[in-house]
């Protein structure tokens, strides 16, 4: 069979598709449709027939020949697409050699297979088998987000009276917007016979949380017993189970439970629960019931739900998913983008600059862990941001920075050592007497002080106190085995 004509010298087209079986001729087809022009080429002289007469650019070839590329037009991007696995080995071998700027993506039979045609030179390697294997695990979470969505609409649809939306002790912005998104849920699920009142304990105490409040004009109101009990119905955001990172009891019966952590305990009355460790912050959970129920978003929940994902994954950059990715870029275009600056760009109050201060001058360092006592902190979001900068230390790995308030010691952590686990280390250390967890690069822990919390020289009695704790926490992390250098 005659090759088909009209080719000359120096022209150029974009794609080539090598191999027309049922994987190259759906790839050859849809761009086609999207790009236009594109060449195939196949050694079956009946397949190129066929491809010629529905207006395909196709060329006898057998590409496990080294000379298949003579008399060939020029091309950008190479889909090397054959079932036979050494015919698309040797393929990738000669485009290699032959046209070193090509892009190349070839197709493996096999794991071992698509190592080869990886060192050979291709840039991308297809392993059709794990491709379907992802599309129908995206399918069917998509499927199961949808349903539960549907489910939490219904369920709020559904109920008369008061919702209580509580978010953890001393929220952050993750808790903050994640609740601002279930209040606005539940008002377009049930506008005239649900109200919501959000809730908090402790402190809103960090200045970007306060600013964030602020601006956003969030009504947020402070945990009382009986504004509890005044509510017909509750729900957690951002923390796993009543008294859990909550001043609840912890037999409180919670009927939403929404989270980004570790499952709780005590749910067995609870009505919803969605709780995924695997993403990056509860925002972006409650962002994907926005989209799944098709919810207007306005741009004060769409900037809090934003604000909250990019806080909680460190400006995209810690425990991020394609998932927490993909719902910041469909918040970003509703954010309003003057509150968002004013929001990250706050200014400094002169206790965080003093606790700041207070963390660098009594800092010690011990085999890449470094150590510093705050003293007595009445802003306890001012910890976190000293342990944020003394992470970036040089020659620090573990960064542990504690403090006391009034009734409780404050621990926070940060930690750049892929070998460690800082929110298990912390739990083991200190869960047994307090609050205490978090993720492998950040966690904080919660002492109360109980009958000490009367003494008052605080400061006094968290030398005394943190000596005996320190040394489970250094044992925990192998430091007590070294020689030497007390802390």
């Amino acid at each position: 069979m005659p090759e088909a004509g009209g080719h000359v010298a120096g022209e150029k087209v974009k794609y080539a598709v090598l191999g027309c079986g049922s994987t190259g001729y759906h790839v050859a087809t849809e761009l086609s449709r999207k790009e236009g022009r594109v060449l195939v080429l196949d050694r079956d002289e009946g397949r190129v027939k066929e491809l010629r007469d529905q207006n395909v650019d196709a060329m006898i070839r057998d590409i496990s020949d080294p000379g298949f590329l003579s008399g060939l037009p020029m091309f950008e991007i190479a889909f090397v697409l054959t079932g036979d696995h050494h015919s698309n080995l040797a393929a990738v071998r000669t485009l290699r050699q032959k046209l070193p700027l090509v892009h190349i993506v070839a197709r493996a039979l096999d794991p071992i297979g698509a190592g080869t045609l990886e060192s050979a030179g291709a840039d991308f390697v297809l392993y059709p088998q794990q491709v379907v294997a992802r599309a129908a695990i995206h399918q069917i979470n998509r499927l199961h987000v949808s349903r539960l969505s549907q489910r939490l609409h219904d369920l709020l649809a559904g109920w008369e009276g008061t919702l209580g939306i509580i978010t953890h002790k001393n929220p952050d912005p993750d808790a903050i917007g994640s609740a601002m998104a279930l209040a606005a849920i539940a008002r377009n699920a049930n506008p005239q016979k649900l109200a919501c009142r959000i809730f908090y304990d402790g402190i809103i105490g960090h200045q970007e949380n306060r600013t964030m409040v602020n601006l956003l004009d969030i009504k947020m109101e402070k945990m009382e017993p009986q504004t509890i009990q005044d509510c017909t119905y509750l729900a957690l955001v951002d923390c796993p189970a009543p008294g859990m990172n909550n001043t609840l009891s912890p037999r409180t019966r919670v009927h939403i439970v929404i989270d980004h952590h570790q499952d709780g305990h005590g749910l067995e009355g609870a009505m919803f629960v969605d709780v995924r460790p695997g993403i990056g912050a509860t925002a972006s959970i409650l962002s994907q019931y926005l989209q799944e129920l098709d919810i207007p978003v306005d741009k004060n929940v769409a900037t809090g739900l934003f604000y909250g994902i990019r806080s909680d994954t460190r400006d995209f950059r810690r425990n991020v998913t394609p998932q927490d990715l993909s719902n910041a870029a469909f918040l970003l275009p509703l954010t309003d983008s003057d509150l968002l600056d004013q929001i990250m760009s706050p200014s400094l109050s002169q206790e965080t600059l003093d606790v700041l201060g207070n963390a660098i001058r009594n800092r010690r360092i011990r085999s890449g862990y470094l150590f510093a006592n705050v003293g007595f902190v009445r802003n306890r979001d001012s910890l976190p941001q000293a342990a944020d900068l003394l992470i970036s230390l040089e020659g620090v790995n573990t960064a542990l920075v504690y403090g006391i308030s009034d009734d409780a010691i404050i621990i926070s952590s940060r930690n750049r050592d892929i070998r460690l686990h800082i929110g298990n280390v912390l739990e083991e250390a200190f869960g047994d007497i307090g609050d205490a967890g978090g993720h492998p690069n950040m966690a904080a822990a919660t002492i109360p002080l109980s009958y000490f919390r009367r003494v008052k020289n605080k400061e006094e009695l968290l030398g005394l106190i943190m000596d005996p704790l320190l040394k489970k926490f250094t044992s925990l992390v192998g430091l007590d085995a070294e020689a030497g250098n007390e802390l």
